[in-house]
C-alpha cells in the first residue's frame, strides 16, 4: 500500500470515529449492558474497518458498514461466552462424575456402607431452617443441568419425560444425573448440616 493510500484510509477511519463512535457505543451499550464490554467492541469494530478497510467499496454508507461489523462483533462475544460458561459447567459435571464414581469399587459396589446417623436423627429435615440453609447451598454447587433436574422432579414434581425433553437428556442420562446429583448433594449435606 502506498503513502498516500495509507493516509486515505487512516484519515478516513479518523473522521468515521468523529462521527459514529457515539451511535456504535450506544448501540453496542444495549446489547452487552456493560460500559467496559461496550467500548471494547466498539474499538475492535474500529480495528476491523481499519484492518478490512480496502473491501470497504462504497456500496453502503461507512455507517451501514461500521454497524455491521460491529453486530458481527457483539455475537462473537456472546457465542465466547456461551462457549466458556458451557466450558466450565462441563468441567464441573467432569469433577462432579469422577467423585461420585469414586463412591464405588470396581465392581459397582459401595466402598463403604456406612450411614451417616445425621439422616436417622431427623425426621422432618424440610422443617429445619438450618437443613433447608445447607441444601440450598449444596443446589447451587451441583452442575446447572444437575441442578435443573433436581428442581424439576423434586421441587416442581415433573414427570421424567417432560424433564427429559426440557434438558434434552436421553432417559438414560436422565436417571444417571439424578443418581449422581442425589449422591453429591448427600456428602455435601453431611458436611454443611450439623443439627
Amino acid at each position: 500500500m502506498n503513502v498516500e493510500s495509507q493516509d486515505l484510509k487512516q484519515n478516513a477511519i479518523k473522521d468515521w470515529v468523529h462521527l459514529y463512535s457515539d451511535g456504535l457505543y450506544s448501540w453496542a451499550l444495549t446489547k452487552v449492558s456493560s460500559v467496559e464490554m461496550a467500548e471494547d467492541l466498539v474499538q475492535e469494530t474500529f480495528m476491523a474497518a481499519f484492518a478490512t478497510f480496502d473491501k470497504f467499496e462504497n456500496k453502503s454508507k461507512p455507517k451501514t458498514w461500521l454497524f455491521s461489523i460491529l453486530n458481527h462483533k457483539i455475537i462473537d462475544h456472546y457465542r465466547k461466552k456461551n462457549n466458556a460458561h458451557q466450558s466450565l459447567d462441563q468441567l464441573t459435571e467432569l469433577k462432579a462424575t469422577q467423585y461420585t464414581d469414586s463412591l464405588f469399587d470396581k465392581n459397582g459396589n459401595w466402598n463403604s456402607m456406612e450411614i451417616n446417623s445425621l439422616w436417622a436423627s431427623e425426621p422432618h429435615l424440610l422443617d429445619d431452617p438450618i437443613f433447608n440453609n445447607a441444601l440450598k447451598l449444596c443446589m447451587a454447587n451441583l452442575p446447572e443441568k444437575w441442578s435443573n433436574a433436581i428442581h424439576a422432579k423434586y421441587l416442581l414434581e415433573k414427570k421424567p419425560d417432560e424433564i427429559c425433553h426440557e434438558l434434552e437428556l436421553s432417559t438414560t442420562n436422565y436417571w444417571q444425573i439424578l443418581h449422581r446429583a442425589k449422591l453429591l448433594l448427600k456428602k455435601c449435606i453431611e458436611n454443611r448440616w450439623n443439627p
